[in-house]
């Protein structure tokens, strides 16, 4: 079998291979050459050309981008007001509810005036017994006068009996013993005169130094009439009142019944109609800004509302330095981290920013109204 199959096997012969004559290689050699030569120096070209282009376009922009500065780390603010009583007592009555819309002097809720009622009472009654003081007063100013002008007339005649006896006596008509009794007369006479003015004065004095004062002149009644206003403010301030327009929150701490102590924060008053924006722009950001920049103002929550305003400020001191624990950066061991500064910015039109809340995501961009090449060289490219 091996021998048959060897025998009946045809041998396989391998293709000739096409041979190229050298005159027509030549030919088709040389244009592939001369087509390699001329793209070269294009491709060149474009290789270098691109870069360039792409260099120069966004050196141009660069130079005249750089006039608006934005942040995206800004945020709605309005004032909060801290609602508290004047007065201690136990709450009667909440006149308001969460979130609602109050405007200035809308009473909010009331304590229990009864203790402050009875203080005015007693305050009342204080200012109408120093009234009466003053009129007690005057009388006995008026009787210290009455007592004076009769010291004086006995002081008088106690003169004259003494100056007849030492007459009588200088004569020789009457004896010296005799000048003894109306030498004493007129020492005591004397002496209710010296009394009579002292009460006088006693009874001028607590008249203020002036008899014809008026009764609510008078510092006693003034006192008086200080204890009964205070009185009258504390029972007034039993009802609190709104300070301000806005919208009040936080009243899940108030309720009636319960005691509210003096100065204790009770609930928090939004003021809608003072609306800013407050923009965290990095250090490297501050060149050219100033008070007065326009800005436009978009909120997150509201992606087609746009808000024109102006910067009305540039903080005092990056935000690091009014933390409760500023960093230390006395050790080796630091790393600097990029700073940033608050600037406020006041809204043109508040009615715009009716629908803003404290707190909301902003994006702020400044116009500096300066390119970056007006920056550099002081003249527009």
């Amino acid at each position: 079998m091996k021998k048959t199959a060897e025998v009946n096997a045809e041998p396989v012969v391998a293709p000739a291979p096409h041979v190229v004559p050298a005159a027509q290689a030549e030919a088709v050699a040389a244009p592939a050459a001369s087509a390699k030569k001329k793209r070269g120096p294009t491709r060149l070209i474009v290789m270098l050309a691109v870069p360039v282009a792409l260099a120069a376009g966004g050196g141009y922009f660069w130079l005249n981008g750089g006039r608006f500065v934005d942040t995206d780390n800004a945020y709605v603010q309005q004032v909060k007001v801290s609602l508290s009583a004047d007065v201690a007592g136990r709450v009667t009555e909440v006149d308001v509810h969460e979130n609602q819309s109050i405007k200035a002097g809308d009473v909010l809720f009331r304590i229990d005036p009864t203790p402050y009622q009875i203080a005015l009472d007693q305050a009342e009654a204080g200012l109408a017994a120093a009234r009466v003081n003053v009129e007690q007063l005057r009388v006995s100013y008026a009787t210290a006068q009455a007592k004076l002008e009769a010291a004086n007339l006995t002081l008088g005649l106690r003169q004259k009996e003494y100056d007849r006896k030492k007459v009588s006596v200088d004569q020789g008509n009457s004896a010296s013993s005799a000048l003894d009794d109306v030498t004493l007369s007129l020492q005591t006479a004397t002496s209710g005169v010296t009394l009579a003015k002292q009460e006088l004065a006693a009874a001028s004095a607590a008249l203020a130094g002036n008899p014809d004062i008026s009764a609510d002149d008078v510092p006693a009644v003034q006192t008086a009439t200080a204890l009964r206003d205070s009185a009258q403010r504390n029972l007034d301030k039993t009802a609190v009142v709104a300070p301000a327009a806005g919208i009040v929150s936080q009243m899940a701490n108030l309720n009636v019944g319960q005691f509210v102590a003096t100065g204790t924060t009770m609930a928090s008053l939004i003021k809608s109609d003072d609306v800013w924006v407050d923009a965290n722009f990095k250090e490297t950001q501050l060149d050219g800004l100033k008070n007065g920049l326009p800005v436009e103002v978009t909120v997150d929550a509201y992606p087609g509302l746009k808000l024109e305003g102006k910067v009305d400020s540039i903080g005092a001191a990056t935000g690091s330095q009014f933390s409760l624990i500023p960093a230390q950066n006395a050790t080796g061991n630091w790393v600097k981290v990029t700073q940033r500064l608050t600037v406020r910015v006041k809204l043109d039109d508040p009615t715009q920013a009716a629908a803003l809340r404290s707190g909301m995501s902003a994006m702020v961009a400044v116009d500096t109204g300066k390119t970056t090449y007006e920056k550099m060289f002081g003249a527009k490219s």
